[in-house]
């Protein structure tokens, strides 16, 4: 089959991935092989190949974000999934089920938590396998380009929303507006809240817009009104403090990118006093997932993809990387 591996871990203009041909792989117990249709391309997938995250697998395949066709199941339990079903596999592949973090409903703080296209390969395949316990069912009435986004982009902004603890018919702020951040605006919207979006790109606040955004400006620049709560899902710490500043009194900032760039320094009186608080957003557990999946079966949300071959797999993540994708971008497979 035809894979993309990251074999030198480093900026996009250095090509840190190959496409190689590598076998079939064969699903162990209770493992699903997926033959895959499309495949997202998420901004962490740029940070695994750009070495913003630490090696955790060398030469991994990237991508969790799925939508694939059960072709073969392992020996033992896979219950839920027959050969030919649709399966999306996302980021969260296993957990440990017994550490007290499991135990909480936390799953997504589980130490000995592994992830899709980091520690195990990923979608730029033709072919993937996932533990059945992780597969997930998706909803309908989206093709299979929409379907995609949703597995992570999705999944996480549905966490940040939770994790900035909104109030009902409250003031949001959105701080980058890409993938995932165009699926959270429209959840939001459709549960009452006020958006204004914060981002550098023309094209994204044009969209904001057209989803329904009250507001679209700079990256840097101020609402219109004191924010409830704020997202920044832009990797960019100098945002962290604008954000806290356009806060009102008691909001929350919730962080949603695994890899930030450094922090400027706060201060307290005008980031932090009068009780502001920074959360940070780690993954997600199955639950988030089928809850928010379930969101997208009953709310159709429109989903702004921009599609590619797979043998362009490193294009998209350059384009990725230079903002020149504009909603999600998705790898075209089978």
């Amino acid at each position: 089959m035809s894979a993309w591996r990251v074999t030198r871990p480093g900026p996009m203009v250095s090509r840190p991935l190959d496409q190689v041909t590598a076998p079939v792989p064969v699903p162990g117990p209770g493992e699903l092989l997926v033959r895959v249709l499309v495949c997202g391309v998420c901004r962490t997938d740029l940070h695994v190949a750009e070495g913003d995250l630490a090696v955790h697998r060398r030469g991994v395949t990237p991508g969790h974000e799925v939508v694939g066709e059960v072709v073969a199941i392992g020996d033992g339990p896979a219950t839920g999934f027959a050969i030919g079903d649709r399966a999306g596999i996302a980021w969260l592949r296993g957990t440990c089920g017994r550490c007290r973090y499991c135990a909480r409903g936390r799953e997504n703080l589980c130490p000995d938590s592994v992830y899709t296209g980091w520690d195990a390969d990923g979608g730029y395949a033709e072919f993937a396998v996932v533990p059945a316990g992780y597969a997930l069912r998706l909803p309908d009435g989206y093709t299979d380009d929409e379907l995609a986004p949703l597995l992570c982009a999705g999944i996480i902004g549905y966490r940040a929303l939770l994790r900035a603890e909104v109030p009902e018919r409250g003031v949001l702020g959105i701080y980058g507006f890409g993938g995932s951040a165009h699926l959270t605006a429209q959840v939001a919207i459709a549960r009452g809240v006020t958006v204004h979006v914060m981002t550098r790109s023309a094209a994204a606040r044009r969209l904001a817009l057209e989803l329904g955004a009250a507001s679209a400006t700079g990256a840097g620049d101020s609402p219109p009104e004191p924010l409830d709560s704020a997202i920044l899902f832009a990797p960019v710490g100098d945002l962290v403090l604008p954000a806290l500043a356009a806060l009102d009194r008691g909001g929350t900032l919730a962080i949603a990118g695994i890899h930030l760039s450094d922090i400027p320094p706060l201060r307290y009186q005008r980031h932090l006093f009068q009780e502001r608080q920074v959360r940070s957003v780690t993954a997600n557990t199955r639950a988030d997932a089928e809850e928010f999946l379930g969101v997208a079966g009953s709310h159709r949300l429109r989903v702004s993809t921009s599609p590619y071959p797979l043998a362009e797999a490193d294009r998209a993540l350059s384009d990725l990387a230079a903002d020149r994708v504009n909603g999600a971008a998705v790898l075209r497979v089978n």
